[in-house]
């Protein structure tokens, strides 16, 4: 369970940034997403071994 103490005279909107923000590095909506459908695990690897390729790409020509 996420917990965020509202400090005093702090206001509403930055304890929901903070909320939204530590709720956000636990990674629970992306886990809730990703199982929504059965991916099977050669094409998960596919999908990493394109995406790693891509970024590979994207970092020699920053290069």
């Amino acid at each position: 369970m996420i917990v965020v103490n509202v400090k005093e005279n702090e206001s509403i909107d930055k304890a929901l940034k903070r909320f939204k923000k530590k709720f956000e590095k636990t990674g629970a909506l992306k886990e809730v997403r990703s199982r929504q459908h059965f991916v099977k695990p050669s094409v998960a690897r596919r999908k990493e071994v394109i995406r790693a390729a891509y970024r590979q790409k994207m970092r020699d020509l920053d290069s």
